[in-house]
């Protein structure tokens, strides 16, 4: 059976050469025993060939460099668990649930959290294993939980890191894990009856659809978020949602709609000093956040004054939101070479692309080789 080697190398950009060092390095940092250089790069060629299997010991070391599930690596579906005979088991796993509003549940949200930090500081590739486990561990303890008072919180839980795994599933080029984890994270939010991670997560799932090539199907799912049970979003999320639709609207040429909806986003952000939603730790938007936001819409706009917008908001946000910094630079990029300074926009690109690769992320990886091949460079 083919594996899917071949297309998480070509996704992050990698010869089969570039894998091969790659692999050597992670291996010598974990102090696992690997094959040489030379037979190395005989097992690439095989794996991406279907001659040769990718053992455990391989597959452990190309995971978090590539940021794909097992599955994806080696092109199989998931084996699932054999199931248990007799009712003893069954009620031992329901009762194990049942005590999680009071205990796991904390767990999961701080483990949540800690994955939420590595991943904008880090990047996704390296947590896949990590983050597949995590989201099936709510995932089972939602499946065995039976009173809606003991669902909601398992839920609810379930919705955020879901959304997160999709977020890191985009990152890393896996559009399908990414599209399938959105869909968990959405019905995870309608069993906890949270309109807030609904919203978020069909905002979020717009992106998808957006860089699949449908724009006004993106445009249109991101406003049907804004209409969901509207009367019980946050102003936060709201103002979070018009910003998605801003960039929508622009990546897609609506400049008029674009406008609105930044005018939109700016109203309803609150002026409390606060960066995050207090009712949903997922959403991060404050003035600088937002100032990053609209320099980002005025690029795709071809407006000038995004330049001013972009370097204000590049001393104001948050050095550890690493990955975001790679946009911004990219913006900065873009935004140079639109006013014909060549140079500024070399810099620019060059920081780009080292955050890009520093965290691992595909997307602004191709956004910086779209650059590239733009410039004629």
């Amino acid at each position: 059976m083919t594996n899917g080697l071949k297309g998480a190398r070509a996704g992050r950009g990698w010869s089969q050469d570039r894998l091969v060092y790659e692999m050597r390095r992670l291996a010598e940092q974990r102090l696992i025993d690997i094959a040489s250089v030379a037979s190395l790069k005989t097992y690439v060629s095989e794996w991406e060939n279907g001659r040769r299997t990718i053992t455990d010991r391989y597959a452990s070391i190309l995971r978090p460099l590539l940021g794909v599930t097992d599955a994806e690596l080696r092109g199989t579906a998931v084996p699932q668990e054999m199931q248990t005979d007799g009712y003893a088991e069954l009620l031992n796993r329901i009762d194990a649930a049942g005590n999680l509003g009071e205990s796991l549940v904390p767990s999961f949200l701080a483990q949540t959290e800690l994955l939420r930090t590595m991943d904008r500081q880090m990047g996704a590739a390296g947590l896949v294993d990590q983050m597949a486990g995590h989201v099936a561990a709510m995932e089972d303890a939602l499946t065995f939980a039976v009173l809606e008072g003991t669902r909601k919180p398992i839920a609810a839980a379930l919705a955020g890191a879901s959304t997160l795994a999709a977020w890191q599933a985009l990152d890393a080029g896996a559009v399908d894990r990414a599209w399938r984890s959105y869909e968990v994270a959405k019905k995870a939010a309608q069993d906890a009856e949270s309109p807030l991670y609904l919203a978020h997560a069909m905002g979020e799932q717009a992106y998808v659809l957006a860089e699949a090539g449908r724009p006004q199907l993106a445009i249109e799912l991101v406003r049907e978020a804004q209409r969901t049970q509207r009367e019980r979003q946050s102003l936060r999320l709201r103002a979070w949602l018009a910003s998605t639709e801003a960039e929508l609207c622009a990546a897609a040429g609506q400049e008029l709609e674009a406008r609105k909806a930044l005018e939109r986003a700016t109203s309803l952000l609150p002026d409390d000093g606060e960066v995050r939603d207090a009712e949903m730790l997922s959403i991060f938007l404050n003035a600088d956040h937002l100032a990053r936001w609209r320099g980002n819409v005025l690029v795709k706009l071809g407006d000038g004054s995004a330049i001013e917008e972009l370097y204000a908001s590049l001393g104001g946000v948050d050095a550890s939101f690493v990955r975001a910094g790679a946009g911004l630079h990219c913006d900065l990029t873009q935004a140079h070479l639109a006013r014909g300074e060549v140079e500024d926009a070399r810099l620019h690109l060059q920081r780009a692309r080292l955050l890009a690769n520093r965290t691992g992320s595909v997307r602004y990886r191709r956004r910086v080789e779209s650059l590239v091949e733009n410039s004629g460079w």
